[in-house]
């Protein structure tokens, strides 16, 4: 948290927000740094073809995600 002068600026969220498991309790979404570091992975296996980087990150986040439920 940041003052600046009489105000209070709270920072921002980040990507890893909680999400509600199913069968009760709570757990994290996975980091960015994990998705980053499985998205490279997946990068590496296709042959480190550039141009599919959106797509990398959003296969490693479902793949990482669904490890969670």
């Amino acid at each position: 948290m940041n003052t600046t002068g009489r105000k209070t600026v709270k920072a921002k969220t980040t990507a890893a927000k909680s999400v509600k498991a199913g069968a009760g309790g709570e757990t994290t979404a996975p980091s960015f740094e994990t998705i980053a570091k499985r998205s490279y992975e997946i990068y590496l296996e296709r042959g480190a073809q550039p141009g599919h980087e959106v797509e990398d990150w959003l296969a490693a986040e479902a793949e990482l995600t669904a490890k969670l439920h």
